[in-house]
């Protein structure tokens, strides 16, 4: 009857878990560690984690279905938190902020100059694995996404390139290691200088371009005068 009782108890709080899980961080919210977001079609979730054999604390996305832990973007890759007080808010300037409560220290943060409107201010995450901070409550207005700041990972739907309007360049930058997402020695990035290609760069030493695959789509955003992109897409 006790072991019943158990199990019955298990799923009850199971199901509570899965009821409310929510996609979103609005005003007066707040992610904890231990919290966690979860996009509207389970496919990926954010919180807090530990790579590897690191006792450091960071906050990410990772594929929610994949029993391995498989993270494909990092906020505060260069600056870890070493214990469990961190939380991620949005200020009352309207950003996304990430901060160490032990320490009363900001180590990360959207730092987007031009919200307004910041008591509507929300964030969700996409079933497409992007994080966005909105400036309104009718979500129509995008302020930031982490899709424009990658890791090293390129997902479906996300672009890799320069937009001439914003001088925003996307970068994809490897992990220094297993166990450190920090920035590491190898770049993917798209060079405008003669003919726009992409390079994997060792540091500042190109190790492969490959210009003849990407020209195609660069071919195809040719009319759009402010952007050169490659958007990787599912067939």
């Amino acid at each position: 009857m006790y072991q019943k009782k158990e199990i019955l108890t298990y799923f009850l709080v199971l199901i509570f878990q899965i009821c409310s899980s929510t996609d979103t961080i609005g005003p007066n919210q707040s992610l904890k560690d231990g919290d966690i977001l979860v996009s509207s079609g389970n496919a990926f979730a954010l919180g807090f984690f530990s790579p590897g054999k690191s006792r450091n604390r960071y906050i990410g996305i990772w594929y929610n279905k994949v029993p391995e832990q498989t993270v494909v973007w990092v906020a505060n890759r260069d600056n870890p938190i070493n214990g469990t007080s961190e939380v991620l808010v949005i200020d009352p300037a309207g950003n996304l902020v990430l901060s160490d409560e032990s320490r009363n220290l900001s180590v990360w943060s959207t730092n987007v100059s031009s919200i307004t409107l910041q008591k509507s201010s929300s964030t969700q995450l996409m079933e497409t694995g992007n994080f966005v901070l909105f400036q309104d409550q009718s979500k129509s207005v995008i302020a930031w996404k982490s899709f424009d700041y990658p890791t090293n990972t390129v997902l479906p739907n996300m672009k890799a390139g320069w937009n001439r309007r914003t001088g925003l360049n996307t970068i994809f930058r490897s992990w220094k290691s297993h166990d450190d997402p920090g920035t590491g020695e190898y770049v993917y990035k798209l060079e405008l200088n003669g003919t726009p290609q992409f390079f994997f760069l060792q540091g500042f030493r190109p190790v492969m371009a490959n210009r003849a695959m990407e020209w195609i789509s660069l071919e195809r955003c040719a009319r759009n005068e402010s952007e050169f992109h490659l958007q990787h897409q599912l067939c």
